[in-house]
């Protein structure tokens, strides 16, 4: 008889893959600003920069002059002290939120809404940023870090510059311990051993003969004991050239 698979003891939701989130600083998101702000200036000063554990990019307290504080993913350059401005009357400087439709073309930016007001929600990785392509009736073109191209919404707010912290996976753990506190934070289960190492008794992909008879495809509506592998895959094998 063998024992519960990872997806199984996942499910349960025990201390092992939850997540360590009173460690946790604040969110990441941009302030509630009224419309009249597009029209406008708001300005700020980046009171700290701080480590958020889980997150890979370091977050920026800001103040803005009307007394509110917010925390916001911190760009490439950005320092304390530093006076950023918020609004359709801002300059172009790294740091400084603007509307998309306001962003000049080919300009860098990162931090992006998808939809007004809702706080940030590309571009927000390490190292990550999107350009300014064009803009349309429709909305705003976007290349986003994937290469894909998308409308935002033309009131949707944007930062200037680039994520920061862009050159952390560059660099080596070296220890094992350092990758499990890292996914301890996130709340990852670590390590993650595959399930062909396994013998057959503990999970679907089991054992060191490996036959065609084991498919790795299996259904959306699979029990969690057998819900393991390529999930409602849409087709096997490599794909076909065209």
């Amino acid at each position: 008889m063998g024992k519960r698979i990872l997806v199984q003891r996942r499910g349960r939701g025990t201390s092992v893959f939850e997540a360590s989130t009173h460690k946790r600083v604040a969110p990441a998101r941009y302030p509630n600003l009224s419309k009249e702000i597009f029209n406008s200036i708001l300005k700020g000063q980046v009171l700290d920069l701080i480590h958020d554990p889980g997150r890979g990019t370091p977050l920026a307290y800001i103040e803005l002059e009307n007394g509110e504080r917010y925390y916001t993913v911190a760009t490439e350059g950005m320092h304390e002290g530093q006076i950023i401005e918020l609004g359709g009357k801002s300059s172009i400087n790294i740091g400084n939120v603007l509307p998309a439709g306001l962003i000049p073309e080919g300009t860098t930016i990162c931090n992006i809404e998808l939809n007004p007001g809702d706080g940030g929600k590309i571009a927000r990785a390490s190292g990550a940023y999107a350009t300014v392509v064009s803009h349309t009736p429709e909305g705003t073109i976007v290349s986003l870090p994937s290469g894909k191209t998308r409308y935002v919404n033309n009131l949707c707010l944007a930062t200037i510059g680039v994520v920061a912290a862009a050159g952390r996976v560059e660099k080596p753990f070296v220890k094992a311990g350092a990758k499990f506190h890292l996914m301890e934070s996130k709340g990852h289960k670590y390590p993650r051993v595959r399930g062909r190492a396994m013998i057959a008794a503990l999970h679907p992909f089991g054992s060191g003969r490996r036959g065609a008879r084991k498919v790795t495809t299996v259904s959306r509506d699979a029990p969690p004991g057998r819900k393991v592998g390529l999930i409602s895959a849409k087709r096997a094998g490599r794909k076909k050239k065209k």
